[in-house]
């Protein structure tokens, strides 16, 4: 992504915090695995989407109209020895050369510049909570401000969450997010199309996991955007089931939950299909029903429709087909008030989807659930689960996991399906996993 889009960013945050304010945000940082290995780095997304800088051990600061520049970032000094080690890093120059920092300074100063930074500030946006440490030093430092207050200087008299103003801006989608979605959607449809090619009994949950780490890291995309759910038979029942140990045995259903990661931008798709190759004739009739909700609730993506009406409506759908089928008993108005049907299908139809795969943005405005508008990206992911060892159901039902989920874009004139790459009719299923 180029620097003008963080640039972008950055210019409507400051619009945003208003004059005399400061807003700061921290890097993640390293964790240690085991002993001196570290898991993979992975920048916060919050701290990437206004810098595009993705190093540990780092600090941005905006202040609307300093002089000197309103974008300061601290991070490493160059060191050419860890350079030997452990490869290339920015460095204070590459800091504002590469990554347009107004400023730039040595991490381990920040004892001693920041509090004259926070001095006079009316304001200071902060994500409170995220990291312990830093909490600590900016009310360390804001408290030697106060405690100078004879001598004139001011210190801040109030903390803002600067997630409320930033998670607002992550939740509309640019051109150039689109672009690395639609990438990180195509890749990851194409990777699950290779794992339905490849089932068959005999294997293990891991060797399809491997197919589709391995596709997606052949195409560019070294990371997964959350740890993939391959889930054989009764597995699938176990909403986030990442074991992936099991052996796939004929006549069981494949539960297959996994997508890459774009340059922080995740897609996130799920897939149901028989590990033989054809569904048996309960599982078409619980897998048909989960299809016919998936597409009653994209039918209700577009603008100006609440968030909740996509649910709503695979809701409806899913408890009338149990009715139908006997997985309950009563009327579907009832039901659906009781929340009877929560006993098969427990969680919500879908979620914001973008650098996090559960991504952030309000879901209610003003205590009432918000419209959908154009640029937003989500998920529709309906499902039913039925125990192994749910006595209230006929046999044949029993241990039957199945969700299918998609990433949809909301647009000017209604929806893009971004996954639509990826079969999910019951006779295209079918036809692929035989032809292979």
């Amino acid at each position: 992504m180029k620097q003008s889009e963080f640039k972008k960013r950055r210019k409507l945050l400051l619009q945003q915090i208003g004059p005399n304010n400061i807003a700061l945000i921290g890097s993640a940082s390293t964790r240690t695995r085991n002993r001196d290995v570290d898991y993979p780095f992975r920048q916060d997304s919050d701290f990437y989407y206004l810098t595009g800088f993705n190093e540990p051990d780092s600090l941005a600061v905006f202040i609307p109209g300093r002089e000197q520049g309103e974008y300061i970032l601290f991070c490493r000094e160059f060191d050419e020895k860890k350079a030997l080690w452990e490869g290339a890093h920015a460095g204070l120059e590459g800091a504002t050369e590469h990554y347009a920092a107004d400023d730039s300074f040595p991490i381990d100063d920040l004892d001693e510049i920041l509090p004259g930074l926070l001095e006079n500030k009316h304001k200071v946006f902060y994500p409170m909570g995220r990291d312990s440490d830093l909490d600590h030093s900016l009310l360390e430092w804001i408290n030697h401000l106060r405690s100078q207050s004879r001598t004139g200087v001011v210190a801040p008299g109030e903390l803002v969450s600067l997630e409320h103003i930033l998670h607002e801006m992550r939740l509309f989608k640019s051109p150039a997010e689109l672009k690395l979605m639609r990438h990180a959607a195509e890749v990851s449809a194409h990777g699950h199309v290779k794992a339905m090619q490849i089932c068959k009994p005999g294997l293990y949950e891991y060797q399809i996991e491997a197919e589709l780490i391995y596709h997606f890291g052949q195409n560019g995309l070294r990371c997964v955007a959350y740890p993939s759910i391959v889930a054989a038979g009764k597995n699938a029942c176990t909403l986030h089931y990442t074991e992936n140990a099991d052996k796939l045995k004929s006549g069981d259903l494949l539960l297959i939950d996994a997508g890459a990661e774009c340059d922080h931008y995740a897609a996130d798709i799920t897939r149901t299909i028989p590990v033989t190759g054809r569904f048996s004739e309960p599982q078409k009739q619980l897998y048909q029903l989960v299809l016919d909700a998936q597409a009653a609730a994209i039918g209700q993506i577009r603008p100006g429709m609440s968030w909740l009406a996509a649910h709503e409506a695979a809701v409806e759908v899913l408890t009338s087909g149990m009715v139908t089928l006997g997985l309950l008993k009563g009327k579907v108005k009832k039901l659906i008030k009781d929340e009877k049907y929560k006993q098969f299908y427990m969680h919500r139809t879908g979620h914001w989807l973008g650098m996090d795969v559960h991504d952030v943005g309000e879901y209610k405005v003003d205590q009432e659930w918000r419209l959908l508008e154009p640029g937003m990206v989500l998920t529709v992911e309906p499902g039913l689960y039925i125990p192994a060892d749910c006595k209230t159901v006929d046999e044949k039902w029993r241990g039957i996991g199945i969700r299918i989920e998609d990433d949809v874009l909301v647009t000017d004139t209604g929806h893009e399906i971004l996954t639509s790459a990826v079969p999910k009719a019951i006779a295209d299923i079918e036809a692929l996993m035989q032809a292979a």
